[in-house]
């Protein structure tokens, strides 16, 4: 079901959404949201990514021009592109850090954190480890100890590993800290970790509040697990095509594939006027 609005706001997902297969924005997404905020919506880019991640994309969509949004860790840093201060944040609890460093003891799945520079990763480091680098273009720090090395605050936990291996340490998390951490995969292989309550749909009520915006005024595009509170709250949640199967039966609309230009098509179609 498509709702005719007015959209006011248009928040976006990255990877599967914003990007197509080859992690690159398409010329005609770009043009499409560079012309909605031309008439005066405005984007917020929202991500499981650390900001490093995310900066390029907003700098490219002219961001800080049109005064739109990052919101980094699913949620959990919101940053306004006026002036890079951010409005929100909600750290991670670390009283149950080491306590999952020990579930994952003897494990070859990966544990991560960020500050706002760098990549933190246990010594259990695999192949997926460096398709976190690799997207953020930020540095690596292996650490022996991680609960030690890791004294900053900080937002989000990323599990990395062969997808079976994950889903059993999805459940085993989930029970050992039910209704204390959020706990759900953005890819087959990344399991994030988060502190209770905190998803792009949680904290988008934060946002909107603050900028006096109903979610009937929010269009919200994604295709995976983490995008789901998000869609589900917006106004307009838009599922892409190459979407998870779980995602696209709670969308109001199902667009195109990544590959297909699908986020610049319902922009045309729906928003634009």
């Amino acid at each position: 079901m498509v709702i005719d609005m007015d959209y006011k706001l248009i928040a976006v997902d990255i990877d599967g959404t914003l990007t197509n297969s080859r992690k690159e924005m398409t010329p005609r997404t770009r043009y499409a949201l560079l012309e909605a905020q031309k008439q005066g919506k405005r984007v917020i880019i929202a991500s499981g990514r650390q900001p490093m991640g995310v900066y390029p994309y907003a700098r490219d969509l002219m961001l800080d021009q049109y005064h739109g949004f990052i919101m980094s860790y699913n949620g959990g840093k919101i940053i306004s592109c006026d002036n890079d201060e951010t409005v929100v944040s909600r750290p991670f609890p670390r009283e149950y850090l080491s306590d999952i460093v020990s579930v994952l003891q003897g494990s070859n799945i990966t544990m991560m954190t960020f500050d706002d520079k760098k990549i933190f990763a246990n010594t259990a480091v695999n192949d997926y480890t460096y398709i976190e680098k690799d997207i953020t273009h930020a540095e690596m720090v292996v650490c022996e100890d991680f609960v030690a090395e890791v004294k900053f605050p900080f937002n989000k936990i990323l599990l990395a590993g062969e997808p079976l291996a994950l889903d059993r340490t999805q459940e085993a998390l989930r029970k050992r800290y039910d209704g204390l951490l959020d706990i759900y995969k953005s890819l087959p292989y990344f399991l994030e970790i988060m502190p209770f309550g905190v998803s792009k749909g949680s904290m988008l009520p934060v946002l909107l509040d603050k900028l006096g915006v109903s979610r009937e005024e929010l269009i919200a595009f994604g295709d995976n697990y983490n995008d789901m509170t998000m869609i589900g709250y917006a106004g307009m949640g838009v599922v892409m095509g190459n979407g998870e199967p779980e995602v696209k039966k709670i969308a109001n609309y199902i667009c195109e594939s990544n590959d297909d230009d699908g986020v610049a098509k319902t922009i045309e179609k729906y928003v634009i006027r």
